[in-house]
């Protein structure tokens, strides 16, 4: 993590992006534009995010707020990429169903104070996580509703009603939504060091506190997660959270 920003913070960067490029370029992936795109949008989005945070840290209304315009752009994205953005307001219900609980857990324990500095930092990592189960979990199943309709009206031709045709082919492949989840929190401490236990040596803590906030993190992220896609996979059956196409085309 860079000490300051400066010149070398941006050749370091510079380096980086010339390598993803170099990657995408010798292997024909056809990626240079997005790979600098993203870039490009990451250090201008997280440049007046960090403006933004610095004034709203200092109260909790205001940090309160920030993590609503988090919540709300997290369902808008989440809602495109499974190809359902008239479902917002079931995809709304299925990752505040997520958030909140573990959110309010972490805050009513006294687990992690209740102030500003702490509402943006976790309230932006539980909603990130619900964010991906959610499209996860969207993008499998309505994958399968497409490729095995057939399963789904044979289903049906035996009497089954329209949710437990559903039910049918989408549940097997729901758990993938929670594999990176389960992965991340399985190697943690062997593999990967993620940014909570970083974050807290980096600011000063000991590693014993750095590691409680890790695990705080992921075992919060497991629970969020798995509501979400609980909740989601219910709505999914009821056929409230589809796409355009399956909506029109899983009638009972």
């Amino acid at each position: 993590m860079p000490h300051q920003v400066g010149p070398s913070l941006a050749v370091a960067l510079l380096i980086l992006l010339v390598l993803a490029l170099a990657a995408s370029w010798w292997s024909r992936l056809r990626l240079e534009k997005s790979l600098a795109a993203a870039a490009g949008r990451a250090v201008i989005q997280l440049g007046l995010v960090s403006l933004i945070i610095a004034g709203v840290v200092g109260r909790v209304g205001w940090s309160l707020l920030f993590a609503s315009l988090m919540f709300a752009i997290a369902v808008f994205t989440s809602t495109r990429r499974v190809g359902a953005p008239r479902a917002w307001p079931w995809a709304a219900l299925a990752m505040a169903a997520g958030v909140l609980p573990v959110l309010l857990t972490i805050f009513l324990t006294g687990a992690v104070p209740f102030n500003g500095p702490s509402i943006v930092p976790m309230a932006g990592i539980i909603i990130g996580g619900v964010m991906n189960g959610h499209s996860l979990a969207g993008r499998r199943v309505f994958g399968s509703l497409r490729d095995e309709y057939g399963s789904y009206e044979a289903a049906l031709s035996i009497g089954l009603t329209r949710p437990q045709a559903i039910g049918e082919v989408s549940a097997r492949h729901l758990p993938e939504a929670l594999v990176p989840a389960l992965d991340q929190t399985r190697t943690v401490g062997l593999v990967t060091l993620p940014g909570a236990f970083v974050g807290v040596l980096l600011g000063g803590g000991s590693p014993l506190q750095a590691g409680a906030a890790q695990v705080l993190v992921l075992v919060g992220l497991l629970a969020a997660e798995s509501i979400t896609v609980a909740v989601a996979h219910r709505l999914i059956k009821q056929a409230l959270l589809l796409p355009p196409d399956l909506a029109e085309s899983l009638r009972p």
